[in-house]
């Protein structure tokens, strides 16, 4: 009973269009209210105190660290040593937006704030081009998913305190990953641009001009090793590296690329400010919901009713994806980790599957959320940059869609993709 009316208002909330936190919290506080003898002040003691977590101050710093970059040049000299890289090719444009969103997701942790640094910059382009708009907006939205794969990941971070695994571990388990999405997003990109002729760049290519940008971009590209080695090093911690990295993005953007002024510099600072506000609201609220459930057992539960579905691993593993594909069209990705994770991480416990490598696994299938109707940020900010219609957009992401779903299949069967960098380094 109490599992009908909790989500029974929570989908209803969502139709009315309530924000997500509003609309968890209001949903959390009626059931208690209706069905449970637990006191509401609990909503908002679980509120605070479950955004008291040190792993969880990692998120505000890379949200800022990817603010700062962005305002500080960083975007665009990515996107040269991109097309140095891969212009060449048909439909090299394409390509070039694909490669600078995973340079990009490298430093910035988010999806949203991937396509909105990179399309800034490609979607103009690619439409001077002779790119049909659309589809110049549906491929970046696709690609800035991978913002959430290639670490540093927010949604990771959010994984690691809820379930207990490593948020390190998280992180080396995301690279082979985001790499493979993004050379199936490029053979999409690679046969959309042969059937409609799109160009490859019209730029001199070659090792002069590679090295030029590679130089160009070198300071840039050492905010991965400085994140991935200083964690790997045992030198600091993912929430200190998230630091670490704010104070090298401020020292590159003012001192060497000379682009950070006070006026960028505080627009950087208020971008970062409005968006974690915004986020920490939900995170807080989403803490509620999320111990309210556990409270009640109810993740118990819906485990107990998965495992008597089947008892077979890769028909529960295909159930759960289901399951989190459907959701992440209606709610965004890190309010569903925080609901989901206490659900599901009894059950693939159970079935012996590594919580790291599920991690991975529930990371994508709620990206792919991020591209899918009605509920995609990726497609919301990329349709602001563009100036496309959603609709529009929709209508051409869906083979970009089907390019992830065939990712999470395999790197949901077969661990080792995920899990080889971690055994070989972490482990």
């Amino acid at each position: 009973m109490d599992i009908a009316v909790l989500f029974g208002f929570v989908a209803l909330f969502l139709a009315l269009s309530l924000p997500i936190g509003i609309a968890l919290g209001l949903a959390t506080a009626l059931t208690m209210f209706l069905t449970s003898p637990i006191p509401l002040t609990m909503i908002a003691q679980t509120a605070f105190t479950g955004l008291d977590s040190f792993p969880l101050l990692a998120i505000p710093f890379f949200m800022l660290a990817g603010s700062l970059m962005g305002y500080g040049g960083i975007s665009k000299r990515l996107v040269n040593l991109a097309e140095s890289l891969v212009g060449f090719l048909i439909g090299g444009l394409a390509m070039v937006t694909v490669t600078a969103c995973m340079f990009f997701a490298s430093i910035s942790g988010s999806g949203p704030a991937t396509v909105s640094a990179i399309g800034s910059f490609m979607i103009p382009e690619m439409r001077a081009k002779k790119y049909e708009g659309a589809f110049a907006a549906a491929l970046t939205a696709a690609a800035g998913s991978i913002g959430v794969i290639i670490p540093p990941s927010i949604p990771f971070v959010i994984f690691g305190v809820v379930s207990g695994a490593s948020v390190g571990e998280l992180f080396v388990a995301g690279v082979i990953p985001g790499i493979i999405i993004g050379i199936a997003l490029m053979i999409v990109s690679y046969f959309s641009a042969k059937k409609h002729g799109y160009p490859r760049s019209d730029k001199t290519l070659g090792l002069k001009y590679f090295m030029k940008n590679f130089v160009d971009s070198f300071w840039a590209l050492l905010v991965p090793v400085i994140i991935m080695g200083g964690i790997y090093g045992g030198i600091f911690t993912p929430t200190e590296a998230a630091v670490v990295v704010v104070v090298y993005a401020l020292f590159i953007g003012k001192f060497i690329y000379k682009e950070l002024d006070y006026k960028t510099t505080k627009a950087a600072f208020r971008d970062a400010v409005m968006v974690n506000g915004a986020t920490s609201f939900m995170l807080g609220l989403s803490m509620s919901f999320a111990t309210y459930l556990t409270m009640e057992q109810i993740p118990m539960r819906v485990g107990a009713w998965i495992i008597t579905v089947s008892s077979e691993p890769w028909i529960i593993l295909f159930l759960i994806n289901l399951m989190l594909l459907v959701v992440g069209c209606f709610v965004d990705n890190i309010s569903s980790m925080i609901i989901l994770t206490p659900i599901f991480l009894p059950v693939i416990k159970q079935i012996g599957i590594d919580p790291v490598h599920f991690g991975v696994v529930m990371t994508l299938a709620l990206a792919i959320g991020f591209i899918t109707p009605p509920y995609g940020a990726n497609l919301f900010v990329a349709s602001a940059v563009s100036g496309e219609k959603l609709d529009s957009i929709s209508k051409k992401i869906f083979p970009f869609v089907g390019a992830m779903v065939v990712c999470l299949a395999l790197f949901t069967y077969f661990p080792g993709i995920s899990m080889g960098l971690v055994n070989l380094l972490m482990r």
